[in-house]
């Protein structure tokens, strides 16, 4: 099975009464990806992952995980999970905390004599193994989720808002943390707010919007082709802008600035000349590729 999607869903639908948190989920995550599951407030993220899980169970649709259908015992001892929203055993000093999740595993004490001092040392812990996690900052408390949901050394690890509450060294701590279980071929499937981290660390996101899945695609592929453009001319009339839409559908004007998108970067010199033609007077014409969190907003954003 080694050769099959970490990940593969089909048509995954999950409804509450009334409501459809996820409309139609289908993506495929393969081994050894890092990959990116990007969306606004409400688009479904947390449900999505949550039937991937096995903690939701679908209406409609199927789902694999590593090769087995979600939920399958094994299967869930080989998987590794950081919640956003954790609430862990204040009263457990941080050696004791990873010990009941090794446990929990089914870690032997050998293994969680080997993992656990290892796991402290790559978040960053080693000397607050003795402290309750009672007195551990946001920071710390995120960086020992990150470490016990690595104690199963897990071929697959959802991590939701990992970077959350860390300041920029804990957030390059992270970013080291996935470099190396990719490396590794652990499989990882990173939700984040974090447009910027994403665009450092992931090979390939998707869009979730209204619980359907909009776009895939890797990020050199996803901005490939894709050009702001910023236009300065003289004057701006409805003629001129009814013009540019055979360039681009959505215009930001701003007084005589004019934001628009083209899809290929060779297409300028020709709408530069398209614009010296109108006579609205051309002071200048300014490219730029697109950004992940711009892109975001092209996709999902809309009314959010």
């Amino acid at each position: 099975m080694s050769d099959s999607p970490t990940i593969e869903t089909h048509r995954l639908r999950k409804e509450y009464g009334d409501k459809v948190a996820v409309a139609d989920l289908t993506l495929t995550v393969q081994r050894g990806e890092v990959f990116g599951f990007l969306g606004p407030n409400g688009a479904g993220k947390t449900t999505a992952v949550k039937m991937l899980l096995g903690l939701a169970v679908p209406t409609s649709g199927s789902a694999q995980i590593l090769g087995r259908p979600v939920g399958d015992t094994q299967t869930r001892s080989r998987i590794g999970f950081l919640p956003e929203h954790f609430r862990f055993h204040e009263w457990l000093q941080a050696a004791e905390f990873m010990d009941l999740h090794g446990q929990l595993f089914g870690l032997t004490l050998q293994q969680r004599r080997e993992r656990i001092p290892a796991l402290l040392e790559l978040v960053k812990l080693t000397e607050a193994a003795d402290r309750r996690l009672s007195a551990f900052s946001k920071g710390m408390l995120q960086r020992i989720g990150l470490a016990q949901a690595l104690l199963p050394e897990p071929e697959v690890v959802f991590l939701d808002e990992p970077t959350s509450g860390l300041d920029p060294l804990g957030r390059r701590l992270v970013r080291d943390v996935i470099r190396k279980l990719r490396s590794s071929g652990t499989t990882v499937f990173l939700n984040s707010h974090l447009l910027s981290e994403v665009e450092i660390t992931c090979d390939r996101v998707a869009f979730i919007k209204d619980g359907t899945i909009v776009r895939t695609a890797t990020l050199d592929r996803l901005v490939e082709g894709l050009t702001e453009v910023i236009l300065w001319v003289g004057q701006v009339t409805p003629e001129f802008l009814d013009g540019l839409r055979r360039w681009s559908n959505e215009l930001q004007v701003d007084g005589r600035r004019i934001t628009l998108t083209v899809q290929d970067e060779a297409s300028l010199p020709g709408l530069a000349q398209w614009v010296v033609e109108q006579g609205v007077g051309l002071y200048a014409l300014t490219p730029q590729q697109l950004s992940l969190e711009e892109l975001f907003v092209q996709v999902v954003g809309g009314e959010q």
